[in-house]
């Protein structure tokens, strides 16, 4: 473990993040696509990609309700 005052001897500084980023982001990108290409005006389409943020949660909020929690 390295102290407040010690400096770290590894070069590498990444985060570790789990894979959920990745696994949203593709979500996110095919229900942008989905929405969009199914668009029939503007406004539709600006609302296809509101849907596509918040998917995930809507789907998470589901799934509680189906298993009772």
């Amino acid at each position: 473990m390295v102290k407040k005052d010690e400096k770290c001897e590894c070069r590498c500084h990444h985060k570790k993040m789990g894979g959920g980023w990745s696994v949203y982001s593709l979500g996110f990108i095919g229900a942008a696509v989905y929405y969009i290409g199914t668009a029939a005006t503007f406004w539709i389409g600006v609302l296809g990609f509101l849907k596509a943020v918040v998917w995930p949660a809507l789907l998470v909020y589901t799934l509680m309700q189906y298993i009772g929690m």
